[in-house]
Order: structure tokens, then sequence, then C-alpha cells
């Protein structure tokens, strides 16, 4: 009897903004099923301490590099370098993003840039590239964009980070339109706010901490791990009638 996930193992995964929150969990959680863990993230201390994990966690061949998502330039040296050493890329998972939260009205021109560029350009970039290497070398792919709960609805300080998220939704997409007769198919997760250091500081605002957990119909905040699940659902072969799909794990805010 074959075990869920079980043909996860061996297969090369890479992991955007993987060193940190989210993305580590993601990452984690491939490397406990025997699968290659590439992780790209701009802290170098972090990205250390993180592979060290994964190297515990499970068999496979991990590596981290040290990268700014935004640096469109090295998005193609980084895929070709990772099928050079692996022979291929078979997930990618485009988890790095970023929000600054300010009022519409007082978001700067370099405020909406660095939301847009990270959260959407590189995302398509990213994809681009691993989708290029898929079509021509006629292999099978699977590639899982986070978006977010803000895809869908809107929420005070969020205009570029809305805008951002919904364009992720879109792509996806688009693109499982044009790549699903190539048999690389595309998907997304939508999270609400997850419990991570990155969402401690936010919290600490008891008022907005009470407005979002009154939105959750569930009465509380996701782990990491509810997200990483979700992601491997639609890494593995579990889903392979599923693209173009974006599933919400939001604890039911969406839902009403």
């Amino acid at each position: 009897m074959n075990m869920y996930f079980s043909d996860l193992h061996n297969k090369t995964v890479m992991v955007t903004g993987g060193s940190k929150g989210i993305g580590k969990d993601i990452a984690l959680s491939f490397a406990k099923l025997g699968a290659h863990v590439i992780i790209i993230g701009r802290g170098a201390a972090a990205l250390e301490h993180t592979l060290g994990e994964l190297k515990e966690a499970g068999s496979g061949n991990h590596k981290a590099v040290s990268a700014d998502v935004n640096d469109i330039k090295r998005v193609r040296a980084i895929v070709e370098e990772a099928v050079r050493d692996y022979g291929t890329v078979d997930i990618l998972v485009n988890n790095a993003g970023v929000n600054i939260p300010k009022p519409a009205i007082e978001v700067t021109e370099e405020d909406w840039d660095k939301v847009l560029d990270t959260n959407l350009k590189s995302v398509f970039f990213y994809s681009q590239s691993v989708g290029k290497h898929l079509i021509e070398r006629g292999k099978k792919g699977r590639i899982i964009n986070i978006a977010s709960q803000m895809s869908f609805v809107g929420y005070i300080k969020r205009a570029a980070y809305c805008s951002s998220k919904g364009g992720v939704v879109q792509m996806t997409k688009a693109l499982a339109v044009e790549w699903a007769k190539y048999g690389i198919n595309v998907n997304a997760v939508a999270p609400t706010f997850v419990e991570t250091e990155f969402t401690a500081d936010m919290f600490e605002d008891e008022n907005f901490k009470k407005d979002v957990e009154s939105r959750i119909l569930l009465g509380k905040l996701p782990k990491p791990k509810d997200i990483s699940g979700a992601v491997l659902y639609l890494a593995s072969d579990l889903s392979d009638f599923v693209t173009g799909e974006t599933i919400k794990v939001d604890g039911g805010w969406t839902a009403i």
C-alpha cells in the first residue's frame, strides 16, 4: 500500500523565502518526506540555520541560496544552477512576500513597487524560468504560489498587498491555462494571517488581533503547518487533476 506523499521522495523542490516562517515549514515538510530542497532567502544566518534543520529532518541533498527575489537578473542563473546540480526542478513554491501596511493615501511609489515586485513580479519570473526548463525537457512539474485571503477580500492598510495577491491568483490561472498541455500544474494556496515571527509584532495590537480573530470562523490563527499541508497536497499525485485553483486556508474568513 502506498503512503500518502510517498511520490515526493527524491523530488527536487525550490522554495523562495524558505528560511523563515511559512516558507521554512514548507521546506521542512518536504525534507521530512525525502525530497531534495533548495531554499532561497536573503539572510545568510537564517539560511544556514534552516539548512541545518533540513539536513536533520531528511536524507535529501539540500541547499541554501542567498538571493533577493527582486533581483530578476539572477533568477534564470539560480534555476539553471539547480538544474545542473539536481537534474531538474520538479516543484517550485513561490512563497517569498512582503507587506508594508499603510493607509492608502500614504502609500508611496517606492512602497507600491516593493510590494508588487516582491509579491507578483518575482513570482512570475521564477515561474517562467522553471516552466521554461520543464517545457524544454518535456518534464511534468508543479508550481505552487502562496497567495492570500486578501486575493479575494479587501482590508485596511493593504491596498498594495491586496493588489499584488489578487494578481497572484489571476496569474496562477493564466499559467495553468498555458502550461496544462505540458503537464505542468499551476495552483495557489491562500492563507489568512498565520502565527509566525513575522506577525508577532502585528498582534501586539490587541484591537487588531481581536478584529482578525473575529473574522476567522474557526476562532484561532493557523500555524505554518496548516499552510504546508495544502502545499503538499498540491505538490503530490493526490492533486493530479487540479490546476488553476487556489485553496483558501483561512479558517472560513472568506466564506461569509
